[in-house]
């Protein structure tokens, strides 16, 4: 078995591993320790105490299913390049930092050799400072150039947040060198009067791939000195850009290449993580460059003890009867609260805004009965804040007020958090690379870490707290992306035709499929042909085509209705789901209740109460077919892959009780359909194959919904997503192919690369698939196993047997070779 791209993080525990987790945001201060293994700090307490601690209690220790233990490691220094500049090595021994670890040296070597490279080594590993010596280095050469403003560089972070951090950590190391460096953040949160300064002083200058895409690229004329001096561009965080906003941002860095050619500037690409498989080739699909690989991490790092935690089952009964499991929401906030009480600091990561919301008021209301002053230590942090209560609780996290917090991924990607002790997930974050990325927030000063896993009541949760392996002995997943989807293209061809005209000598830079669609822009009057190239011709910002997240829409505003204060944003996409009437919201510890959602003003009126219930929408899905790409045969039926068209309505919300999530009631909803296009991947089964798997009409419903619903959850363990980035349906005739069918879906127009890859694992996935749903302890099927929590159909029609039955069937027959051999391959 080859493990060459499993986390580092777990490089010497399991020798069977390679590339890990989190990249940070300045963890150099571990550079000047021993080069043994590091020591547990002062007199805190080991993980394995603390975990001891919080497996004693009635039951506890029987919610433990799995403990892994990665050892310490020792660090192996080197030597930095004679060509960084002798200020620059003081600055970062001032720092406390006396010796490079090597591959810190050895990404320093191919920057300063006018190569691209990639970073992509572990947990604090000092990836920071391996970009920031060789540009630091390079500043201070242009600063002493006798003419014009000296060299520049870019950086460009996923989160607001982590570009802050930046730059407090950048202005810091390079104090002693004066003036010769200027930092300073340029995004959406910098004020008017400041981004004048920005674009005429600043040579480092703090960005985000939306800013570059929306104020920068446009108005490069305004920019012309600092991209004629650009000679780095660091992209931290380069893993989170993946699917569609994966896409998108390479289709933006290409038109900054090209930008950047016409003011006579060829930067260096010098790009981070530490959760990236195959660095190398993800770097070089999201730049469109060659890219080198520095990936032996040189780094010590202290001990982890990562437990996988299951709640346990409660005297509750859900829909159709199912048992229900305690809330991972429940289980995190008891968690979040004992380690609170034994003085340890923590992150709880939650997947959903209100999930951050609820468990630390859960947190606090108990921390209030033990020790008032300790309520006051645990807040929540998601998106959606306004800039200066982000800013706040970023500061109170970094001076170690807050004790505990409950975050969303906004923070997974954040602030560099030094000192933390633990980590506890509140369920499995729909990949290996965001799992590694958010445990590895714990223990960044070198000290020993604890993370938890805590189990949703879900089929891909239940299935990996039994299966450990399926998450130490396998390596992060693939990043996919697609700069070529047309959907993702074509804007980006307008919005590159209005910053300068395209030209003939341009098309290759955009790869392939731009001489198939121009023409169409020209039919469509989005450019216009000349002898000199394609023109942009319309008053509107071509920038503007082009959402790069995919979110669609301006946000919608959160506004209290009696006050007309703003409370916050959510995306328009979510809108319908997140504050649709009658809908709970929390922000910062307070409940409200959604009065009004106006979709044509894009504003959400709420008003505070103290509902003893959270919400959840339902919606109904069809489905068409427009197009099969592939096809190939699992015995009687058929395994495809190709286009779709999706029409979704979001029809009613369930009133779901706090804690226990038992349902209370449902009522309807009238908001307006939406219709996507995208890819899919879809299979059917014949009627001989239903005879053999003893599937009758009556179970025929019931058996396809349930394996649609499982092969749903389990997708993630196979793709770089999220159950909530796919969708699917099942229709025992559908009117296309005139078979029992089973389709998934990407949740992106366009596609995202999720269902293709799908097609290409299918029968590992399948397999899987089958397996959870057998495996589960419950006995005509619940939310470990084929219930949904997004089902519109109220999880009604499901058939547990039936779809194992069915799947078996259907696996029988699968190729040998799966259908990797007839994917279509994405560049």
């Amino acid at each position: 078995m080859a493990f060459n791209h499993l986390p580092a993080v777990m490089h010497d525990a399991l020798r069977p591993l390679s590339v890990t987790p989190v990249t940070d945001s300045m963890p150099m201060a571990r550079n000047h320790r021993p080069s043994g293994p590091p020591e547990s700090g002062g007199n805190s307490p080991s993980p394995r105490t603390v975990l001891d601690r919080l497996a004693t209690g009635a039951g506890r220790a029987a919610r433990i299913t799995h403990t892994e233990h990665l050892p310490p490691r020792a660090g192996r220094h080197a030597v930095w390049p004679d060509r960084i500049r002798a200020e620059v090595i003081n600055a970062i021994q001032r720092a406390g930092i006396d010796h490079p670890w090597a591959h810190q040296a050895a990404a320093a070597e191919h920057a300063l050799d006018g190569e691209s490279v990639v970073i992509a080594t572990g947990t604090a590993s000092g990836k920071s400072l391996a970009y920031l010596a060789p540009v630091l280095s390079t500043l201070l050469d242009g600063s002493e150039a006798p003419n014009g403003r000296g060299t520049t560089a870019l950086y460009l972070a996923p989160t607001k947040a982590l570009a802050a951090d930046q730059r407090r950590a950048v202005k810091a190391l390079a104090a002693p060198l004066g003036n010769s460096v200027r930092p300073a953040v340029y995004d959406g949160d910098t004020p008017v009067e400041e981004r004048e300064w920005v674009r005429q002083y600043a040579n480092y200058v703090l960005t985000n791939p939306d800013m570059l895409h929306r104020g920068i690229l446009p108005s490069h004329p305004r920019w012309a000195s600092f991209l004629r001096a650009l000679r780095y561009v660091v992209i931290d965080e380069c893993h989170t850009y993946r699917g569609v906003f994966g896409s998108h941002v390479a289709q933006v860095l290409r038109r900054l290449r090209r930008v950047c050619a016409r003011y006579g500037a060829n930067p260096v690409f010098l790009l981070a993580s530490a959760t990236a498989a195959e660095p190398a080739q993800a770097a070089g699909r999201l730049t469109g460059l060659p890219v080198h690989e520095v990936a032996d991490d040189a780094s010590p790092r202290g001990e982890l003890v990562f437990a996988l935690w299951e709640p346990p089952l409660t005297d509750l009964h859900g829909e159709k009867g199912a048992p229900v499991r305690r809330t991972a929401t429940a289980e995190t906030a008891d968690l979040l609260t004992d380690l609170t009480v034994q003085g340890v600091r923590t992150v709880a990561f939650v997947r959903s805004r209100r999930g951050a919301e609820l468990i630390s008021v859960i947190a606090q209301e108990r921390l209030a009965e033990v020790d008032r002053s300790l309520a006051r230590r645990v807040a929540a942090y998601r998106g959606g804040y306004l800039p200066e209560e982000r800013r706040a609780l970023e500061n109170a996290l970094h001076s170690g007020e807050l004790l505990g917090l409950a975050a969303t991924t906004a923070l997974e990607l954040g602030i560099d958090v030094s000192g933390l002790d633990a980590v506890v997930i509140a369920g499995y974050p729909g990949t290996r690379a965001s799992l590694w990325q958010q445990a590895g927030r714990a223990g960044r000063s070198g000290h020993g870490a604890l993370a938890i896993l805590v189990a949703r009541d879900d089929p891909l949760d239940t299935f990996l707290v039994h299966h450990p392996e399926a998450l130490f002995q396998q390596p992060v997943e693939s990043t996919v992306l697609d700069p070529d989807n047309p959907y993702v293209l074509a804007p980006h061809l307008c919005a590159a035709a209005a910053e300068l005209p395209l030209t003939e000598a341009d098309l290759t830079l955009f790869g392939p499929a731009v001489p198939d669609l121009l023409p169409q822009l020209e039919t469509a009057g989005l450019l216009r042909r000349r002898d000199s190239g394609w023109y942009w011709t319309r008053r509107e910002r071509a920038a503007d085509l082009a959402d790069i997240r995919g979110e669609g829409g301006s946000p919608v505003q959160i506004v209290e209705a009696g006050t007309g204060r703003l409370l916050g944003t959510v995306d328009e996409a979510a809108s319908h789901t997140a504050v649709h009437d009658g809908a709970v919201h929390l922000h910062q510890g307070r409940t409200y209740l959604v009065k009004r959602l106006d979709l044509a003003d894009s504003v959400a009126l709420v008003e505070e109460a103290n509902p003893p219930y959270s919400t959840t929408a339902r919606d109904t899905t069809a489905i068409s077919v427009l197009e099969t790409d592939t096809e190939i045969p699992w015995g009687e039926g058929r395994l495809c892959y190709g286009s779709v068209e999706v029409t979704n309505q979001v029809v009613s919300f369930l009133r779901r009780r706090l804690i226990t999530g038992e349902v209370l009631g449902e009522s309807k909803l009238d908001l307006p359909p939406r219709t996507l296009r995208t890819r899919a991947v879809w299979w059917t089964v014949t009627e001989d194959q239903l005879d053999r798997a003893r599937v009758n009409p009556e179970q025929l419903g019931g058996a396809l919904h349930a394996a649609e619903h499982a092969s749903i959850g389990m997708l993630p363990l196979f793709a770089t997503c999220d159950r909530w980035d796919i969708g699917g349906v099942s229709v025992p005739l559908h009117p296309d192919t005139l078979l029992p069918t089973v389709f998934v879906y990407d949740g992106h127009p366009g596609g995202a690369g999720f269902a293709e890859r799908a097609f290409r694992t299918a029968r590992e996935w399948l397999t899987a698939t089958r397996e959870a749903i057998a495996s589960c302890e419950c006995d005509a099927g619940c939310p470990s196993c084929i219930q949904s929590p997004k089902c519109g159909n109220g999880n009604d029609p499901l058939h547990k047997r039936g779809a194992v039955r069915l799947l078996t069937e259907l696996l029988s027959a699968a190729p040998d070779t799966g259908a990797e051999a007839d994917a279509p391959t994405l560049a």
